[in-house]
């Protein structure tokens, strides 16, 4: 017989004979449930016999920040979002199944903020200051018999105020997990599939696996992993049959194979592979850990910009910050998959999670919907941004912060890059030289196949002593567009990418005039902390003409982006408003950002339609402002005039209507990304045409509404599942007894629930709303509201009552079930 005949007669074998003969493998365990909390500063927490019978019971992840109405006085400051921190404890007591009798037991914490300590059954097992970063202790030594009662203990202290320039969100905000796995493991973030060869015809996949043993020594063992496409079809397996002795210390091993007619993965088709690792001993599967993957090729070109699977892309990017409207920062994966599905129906291809790593589910979602991701490790190095910041931690904590980041994410097919900082002041002494090579060879050691890049401010680089370090693959630069065109003059035969664009503000549903007035909110850094001449309601025009001091319009910025092929793409600060730093109102009650293309309810903004028309292929054809004359105005006034900008695509033209009577037809000019009429209010029909060579591509129409009549109530999905996690977004709408959409209303609203579900939270979208977001009364914002409703565990129908005084009551239907 063959030596490759007897291979694969030997793998047929393992295979075979491990169908029948399975060790009990690693159990994954939600360690989510169950928790109790307390806002205090017990230190005698810490005890085993700790009576904490009178502590709050809930489920994690958990951010008790969000729970408290919006405080003029808070810590945190407006930058913090104007809402409290402190300390606070967790105490969860749990047994262990006879199935984890002589293994190894460890907790994973996939994001506590922040100053976190942690304790087993009085013993204590460290503390992570960084609230962003994913780790996990061996409880293994601690733990009573099996059968006994355990008990674990996390303090988090989130004290120090200020510690951020956004909102943090204080607790165990993401989730938990409990691994148990036999004594000789895969590490958990000991297996890395890198692809060094792809073509048409195959590609090959390398597979690095690093091997545990928590015995006192050698153990022999095979290792070898299946791989399967996205049909769970077996379509190889790598050739490591030959058996190991694994040493006390741990083992390394890497292993390679060939797949046929690859299909790759891209953002428009992302398709994923996975890959299943086994240890066999003494012909029993001791342990299996399943990887997804997927296979693609990129690279930068100085000239040209950024290719994916050897296609030119121009990268349409977003900033996103880590929290979720409403629900804080509490990490929820249908409230990130809500996020996503808004920027992809966008034409988003990118994301940025600025400026700290995201909750690794998201990750996982970004890899199944196709999206490209920069992951980011810090916002500041040595130097503060402030007082209380992660400053404090980072000569003794950075190395260990970023392996941990690389290690945790460097699967994922979705991230193309990795970022070492965000406008790190640094930038402007020698020692960002220092810090970048060592920073960038933290990574490289880790990950050799993929950029490193950081987000810097300073254009000259005679200036920049980051780039000085000569360690960057690729330069991100923040605004700045004007000097787009003079980079490759002053960095020669580098690549680039705008790592920020925009910083423009808008309120969505406010319209001032006239549009095409300029306004710099605030007009430069002198006035930053005391800014007070923009609007007296604490809003900014949602037309596309308001900018911090340091950024531009969207459309200016996305066109010095578009005209320049050397820069990659664009991040846009920000995808969704977000928690904290309310520029340009430095002052309570604005509480939030005003950045987002999307508000912080998830309703698109105006220039959201701008955005969709460059970035994606499908028509489009928005007209705003609504066709109601604003309060305080009067028809036949000399400001009765309306501007009406219309974003549209696909088309040579758009033509409006009045009532009938055409106003005229506008095109789009050179740079111009809408057009506009001037128009004399007059109440009625306003109707949108656009076409091309002639055909109506499409019709849009908004009427002039009447008074509120009634509540209108429409679910993202109205069958959830019963898992205590699943969300569902009510959008409310105020419609007249026509059922027009009331774009000025402002009903307060007031929501009851019956059933198997809770109000989640509710929101509206305006910056400088300060009632608490997890309020079941919430006043309707330009016509507007959002409820949050979150599934329990019990399956049936939930009931969902809207109600308001003068108008007709709604109600809404949602079922939850396996």
């Amino acid at each position: 017989m063959k030596r490759a005949t007897k291979k694969i007669l030997l793998l047929t074998c393992i295979i075979f004979f491990s169908n029948f003969i399975i060790a009990q493998l690693r159990s994954v365990i939600d360690f989510n449930i169950g928790w109790k909390f307390s806002l205090n500063n017990d230190s005698t927490a810490i005890k085993e016999k700790y009576d904490d019978s009178k502590w709050r019971m809930l489920n994690l992840p958990h951010d008790w920040s969000i729970e408290s109405d919006f405080k003029k006085d808070a810590p945190a400051t407006t930058q913090g979002g104007a809402l409290p921190g402190g300390i606070g404890w967790y105490r969860k007591t749990f047994t262990l199944p006879s199935s984890a009798k002589n293994k190894n037991v460890s907790i994973e914490f996939d994001g506590v903020y922040q100053n976190s300590e942690v304790w087993i059954n009085g013993h204590y097992l460290g503390k992570r200051p960084n609230g962003y970063i994913s780790f996990h202790y061996d409880l293994t030594p601690y733990l009573k018999p099996i059968g006994e009662k355990n008990v674990i203990v996390v303090k988090v202290d989130n004290s120090q105020q200020p510690n951020s320039r956004w909102y943090t969100g204080s607790g165990i905000y993401r989730n938990v997990k409990l691994f148990v796995t036999n004594i000789i493991c895969i590490d958990k973030m000991g297996l890395f599939i890198t692809t060094p060869e792809i073509g048409s015809q195959k590609a090959t996949v390398r597979v690095s696996t690093n091997i545990l043993n928590h015995t006192n020594g050698k153990e022999v063992i095979n290792l070898y992993s299946d791989f399967f496409d996205a049909a769970g079809k077996l379509v190889g397996t790598s050739k490591s049959l030959m058996q190991r002795a694994i040493p006390a210390d741990g083992y390394a091993y890497a292993d390679e194979v060939n797949i046929k007619n690859p299909v790759l993965w891209s953002v428009d088709k992302p398709y994923l592979y996975k890959t299943v690792t086994k240890i066999v001993s003494n012909g029993k599967i001791i342990d299996e850990v399943t990887t997804a993957f997927g296979i693609r090729s990129f690279h930068f070109d100085s000239r040209k910009g950024f290719y994916l699977n050897n296609q030119l892309l121009k990268l349409k990017g977003v900033c996103m910050h880590h929290d979720l409207g409403a629900l804080g920062a509490a990490f929820n994966i249908a409230a990130a998959k809500r996020q996503l599905k808004i920027l992809k129906e966008m034409g988003c291809n990118a994301i940025r999670f600025s400026h700290n790593p995201p909750a690794s589910e998201f990750l996982d979602l970004c890899d199944q919907m196709g999206f490209l991701v920069m992951d980011e490790a810090f916002d500041m190095w040595q130097k503060r941004k402030n007082r209380f910041d992660y400053h404090l931690y980072f000569k003794e904590w950075h190395k260990k912060d970023l392996e941990d980041m690389v290690k945790r994410d460097r699967n994922h097919p979705s991230v193309f890059m990795w970022s070492i900082g965000n406008e790190i002041r640094e930038q402007f002494d020698s020692m960002g030289t220092t810090i970048t090579k060592e920073l960038v060879d933290i990574v490289k050691q880790l990950d050799p196949t993929r950029p490193v890049i950081s987000a810097l401010t300073e254009t000259f680089s005679e200036k920049n002593f980051i780039t000085k370090a000569n360690a960057l693959d690729v330069l991100g630069f923040n605004y700045k567009d004007y000097d787009y065109a003079e980079l490759p003059k002053r960095f020669p035969n580098q690549k680039f990418i705008a790592t920020e664009t925009a910083s423009a503000l808008e309120t969505r549903g406010v319209y001032q005039f006239p549009s095409d007035s300029i306004r710099i909110w605030p007009p430069n850094f002198k006035v930053q902390d005391s800014f007070s001449s923009g609007n007296k309601d604490y809003t900014s025009a949602a037309y596309d003409n308001t900018y911090a001091y340091w950024g531009n319009t969207h459309e200016k910025s996305w066109l010095a982006v578009k005209k320049n092929d050397h820069i990659a793409g664009a991040f846009v600060w920000s995808g969704f408003d977000y928690l904290g730093e309310p520029m340009p109102y430095p002052k309570f009650p604005a509480r939030s950002s005003y950045f987002g293309i999307i508000d912080l309810a998830g309703f698109p903004k105006d220039i959201y339609y701008m955005y969709q028309s460059e970035w994606s292929a499908k028509p489009v054809l928005h007209i705003f402002p609504h066709w109601n004359l604003p309060a305080g105005r009067q028809i036949g006034s000399k400001d009765d005039t309306v501007d009406v900008w219309a974003y549209y695509n696909n088309a040579d033209e758009v033509e409006l209507f009045l009532n009938g009577k055409s106003l005229g037809i506008r095109k789009k000019q050179k740079d111009e990304l809408h057009v506009m009429w001037r128009v004399p209010f007059t109440p009625g029909t306003l109707k949108a045409v656009s076409r091309k060579r002639g055909k109506i591509i499409l019709t849009k129409e908004i009427k002039t509404a009447g008074k509120a009549a009634r509540i209108e109530l429409i679910a993202d999905k109205n069958l959830l599942k019963a898992d205590g996690k699943d969300l569902s977004f009510i959008t409310v709408r105020i419609l007249d007894k026509k059922g027009n959409p009331v774009p000025e209303a402002n009903n307060l609203l007031k929501f009851s629930i019956s059933g198997p579900g809770i109000i989640a939270g509710t929101d509206n979208g305006y910056q400088a709303d300060t009632v608490s977001l997890k309020s079941n009364i919430r006043n309707c914002w330009k016509g507007m509201a959002l409820a949050i409703i979150q599934a329990t565990e019990k399956k049936g129908n939930i009931t969902l009552m809207a109600s308001s005084p003068g108008i007709k009551s709604s109600v809404i239907f949602l079922k939850t079930g396996n």
